[in-house]
């Protein structure tokens, strides 16, 4: 079946997608190129972003920009700025980060400090800034990219969970203030996503409990949830069903201890390749 392309006039001519280099950034990146919109990839890897940028171009017929950006910096946003300001910007995905598995007292104070740079400060400074310039065209979208059941805590997680809190509040209550304005906002309430950061967490796709969803499904569905204008998009039937009924206590158990294997095989297959 044929996925409804976005609306040009609503979200284009341009999209800004961070974290664009792999992932579910990439992800967004080609399903929004395929409705024919242009696409700005901003992230760290520029050999990624410059790859994907002409493999998009090349299919889909869109023009491309290549933002080089760290947004765990605090002057990001002034590069950014500058980068786009001469573009029409319509829709704005917000994605950048990644996840940081492991006891809360183990981690480095700064791992933790930039976690809540990218998640947070990050987050304001684009809503911020690029919220101003949808709201004055009375257009346009925003995606915030969180996590499913953030706002319940995560272990093993815990930094990271509360950091994705704040984007999944930050997103429900614009969404609400901008509606009168035009704008769409939407959060996308990931649960696990088939993507490299899996690996992070010593997870293999084909043992893990439950199947990680495609990062085509996710985009997918968060795409569609963003035409409707809907403030959360949790993709996937099984995980709505899951974050309707297990409660909290029973969610963060599971969570933990399925992290906490996760880790326990990745420590044991580092150990056996440096003996071998």
């Amino acid at each position: 079946m044929k996925k409804a392309a976005l609306d040009k006039g609503q979200f284009g001519p341009w999209a800004l997608i961070t974290g664009a280099s792999s992932g579910i950034g990439k992800e967004f990146a080609r399903q929004i190129a395929a409705s024919k919109i242009n696409v700005v990839l901003a992230a760290r890897r520029e050999d990624l972003l410059k790859e994907a940028g002409v493999e998009f171009s090349k299919r889909y017929g869109v023009e491309h920009r290549v933002v080089v950006l760290d947004v765990s910096r605090e002057d990001f946003i002034g590069q950014l700025a500058s980068a786009t300001d001469d573009l029409d910007i319509g829709l704005v995905v917000s994605n950048a980060g990644t996840g940081n598995p492991g006891e809360f007292l183990k981690h480095d104070q700064q791992l933790h400090r930039t976690t809540l740079r990218i998640s947070t400060v990050a987050n304001l400074d684009i809503t911020h800034h690029f919220g101003a310039k949808l709201a004055k065209r009375r257009r346009g979208g925003i995606v915030l990219v969180g996590a499913m059941g953030a706002e319940a805590g995560v272990p093993r997680m815990a930094n990271d969970g509360a950091a994705k809190a704040y984007i999944h509040s930050l997103g429900e209550a614009l969404h609400y203030e901008f509606k009168p304005l035009g704008v769409y906002v939407t959060v996308l309430a990931a649960g696990f996503t088939n993507t490299a950061v899996l690996d992070k967490f010593g997870l293999d796709p084909k043992t893990m409990p439950m199947k990680p969803m495609s990062v085509e499904q996710c985009v997918s569905e968060t795409l569609s949830g963003l035409r409707k204008n809907r403030s959360k998009v949790i993709p996937g039937r099984l995980n709505r069903i899951l974050n309707a009924l297990v409660p909290a206590s029973l969610a963060r158990k599971i969570e933990a201890d399925l992290i906490d294997k996760g880790l326990a095989s990745k420590s044991a297959s580092a150990r056996s390749l440096v003996v071998a």
